[in-house]
C-alpha cells in the first residue's frame, strides 16, 4: 500500500511557492516543469490545496500565495488536503479471510492494532515535519550542490 503521488505532489507545489516567489512566476506550467507532471495534475492538486485553505490562487492570474505561515503548515496539513487515505485508515484489510481457518479467522484482529499504532507513527512524523523544515532543507541542500 502506497500513499499517492499527490502528496508528495502537494509538497513539491508549495516547497516551489514559497522557494521560487521572489524570482519567478509561478504557473502550474511552471510547477509541472519542476515535478515533471502534467499542468491538469498539477491544477488538480492545486484546487484541492486551495480548498484545504493552504494556498489563494486567482482565476485568469499566476499569483499563487500560501496562505499561513510556513512553520504554521504541517506535512500532516497536507497529507490530509490531499486525501492520502480513505477514513479507513491506511491500510486496507483484505476482504474475504476464511473463518473456517484458523488464521483467516483471527487474521484482521491480529493485524489491527499493530497496522493503527503503525499509521499513528508516521502521523506523527508527519505533524512533526513543517513546510519551513522542508523549504529551509532545500535550500540548504542546493547550497551544497553549489559548492
Amino acid at each position: 500500500m502506497q500513499i499517492k503521488s499527490r502528496f508528495s505532489i502537494a509538497i513539491h507545489i508549495l516547497t516551489c511557492i514559497a522557494y521560487f516567489k521572489d524570482q519567478y512566476r509561478v504557473t502550474s506550467e511552471f510547477l509541472a516543469g519542476s515535478i515533471g507532471a502534467n499542468p491538469v495534475i498539477i491544477r488538480t492538486v492545486m484546487s484541492a490545496l486551495r480548498q484545504a485553505g493552504l494556498v489563494l490562487t486567482r482565476q485568469g492570474s499566476a499569483d499563487i500565495s500560501i496562505t499561513k505561515p510556513l512553520d504554521k503548515i504541517t506535512l500532516y496539513d497536507v497529507y490530509l488536503a490531499v486525501e492520502c487515505v480513505s477514513g479507513e485508515g491506511l491500510f486496507h484489510l483484505h476482504e474475504h479471510p476464511n473463518p473456517a481457518c484458523p488464521v483467516g479467522r483471527n487474521i484482521h484482529a491480529c493485524l489491527v492494532p499493530h497496522l493503527e499504532k503503525a499509521q499513528i507513527a508516521m502521523e506523527t512524523v508527519l505533524k512533526e515535519t513543517t513546510l519551513q523544515d522542508i523549504v529551509d532543507e532545500a535550500r540548504e541542500r542546493e547550497r551544497q550542490n553549489e559548492n
